[in-house]
Formats: C-alpha cells, sequence, structure tokens
C-alpha cells in the first residue's frame, strides 16, 4: 500500500489548543507509512453562500488539503454540550458549492480534549452525525476522550498522559486500518 496521508484538523482557535497538543503527540504516534499534517482553521471566514462560487483564498487552501489527504483526524473540544462553531463553519465552507464536498469518502477519526471531566463526549457525537452525512467512514474505536487536560499535558503542552498517549495511538492504527479497507473496496 502507498503512504497513507492524514490531515489533522484543530477544531479550537486557541493558540496554546489543548487540542493542537493532542495532534502534536499524535504525529509522535503514528504507524510506519503514515504522515500528518496539522492543519488549523485562523482566517476561515463565517460561511456566506453568496461566496460559496468564489471562496476566500483561506478556504480554497484549506479544501485543497482536505483533497490531498487520504484521512482525516479531527481533534475538537466541546464548547457548550456540542463542536466549536468555528469547526462547523469550516466543515460547511467544505461541502460547498453544492455537488462539490471535498469530504465525501474520506476516511475519518475523531478525538478532544477538554478541560472538564467528559472529555468531549457530546461534541464527538454531534460531530459523528456529521461525517455520515458527509458520507465519510468513520472510526467506531477507540474513543478518546481526554478530560481534565490540565493533569494529563505538561507547562510546555506535551501530552505526559500514558493511558491517553496509548489510546492515540490505537485510534491512530484504526484509522489506517479504515483506510486501507477503503482502498481495497475501491481496488487500490
Amino acid at each position: 500500500m502507498n503512504k497513507i496521508n492524514i490531515l489533522g484538523i484543530v477544531g479550537s482557535l486557541r493558540k496554546d489548543s489543548y487540542n493542537a497538543f493532542a495532534l502534536k503527540a499524535a504525529q509522535e504516534l503514528l504507524p510506519d507509512g503514515v504522515t500528518l499534517e496539522i492543519v488549523n482553521l485562523h482566517g476561515i471566514p463565517v460561511f456566506n453562500q453568496d461566496d460559496e462560487m468564489a471562496p476566500p483564498a483561506a478556504v480554497l487552501e484549506f479544501k485543497q488539503k482536505i483533497i490531498a489527504a487520504d484521512a482525516i483526524l479531527f481533534a475538537t473540544p466541546e464548547y457548550n454540550y456540542s463542536l466549536p462553531g468555528g469547526l462547523k463553519n469550516a466543515i460547511d465552507w467544505g461541502t460547498r458549492p453544492y455537488g462539490q464536498s471535498a469530504w465525501q469518502g474520506k476516511t475519518a477519526a475523531i478525538m478532544g480534549v477538554s478541560i472538564g471531566n467528559f472529555g468531549t463526549a457530546r461534541a464527538q457525537y454531534d460531530l459523528r452525525k456529521i461525517l455520515v452525512a458527509l458520507d465519510m467512514p468513520v472510526v467506531v474505536q477507540p474513543e478518546v476522550m481526554i478530560g481534565n487536560a490540565a493533569e494529563r499535558f505538561d507547562q510546555n503542552g506535551v501530552l505526559t498522559d500514558e493511558r491517553s498517549r496509548n489510546l492515540i495511538k490505537k485510534l491512530l492504527s484504526a484509522l489506517v486500518q479504515l483506510e486501507k479497507s477503503a482502498r481495497r473496496a475501491k481496488g487500490d
């Protein structure tokens, strides 16, 4: 099989986002033959259907990264019992114009980090529903919901919690297996 390129999408706009730190940890835990490029959502404007036929440069660049990726790894915080508006907005841009979704058929996995106890369970549930609507096969297990983030990362943003690191490693392996299965199904 050819190399697998994963696009890691940071669902938070925070400069020192725990979810960005989790994606950096994922870069250290990749299986052989796999790359992970991390992208943030800075500069992507609020979706306006009036602009979908001539999207801003930040949107075009974001869509090109999605198209170039084999698989997607979302790292999302939880805001008010759901996913952040910025992440939903970027997902919407990636589907437009109608009939030209960059997401369709991309294999995906979800993880999330929160300062609270629940570790993004509700945000991941909502994101999973969206990905089903976009025809994206999604890893079901393991679920990576890292709660109490301040106890899991050091002051430099390094994920020090071994249980969380092992779950991320298993999630990456499951995403790679899902992508390989999708390739076999397509005859690649």
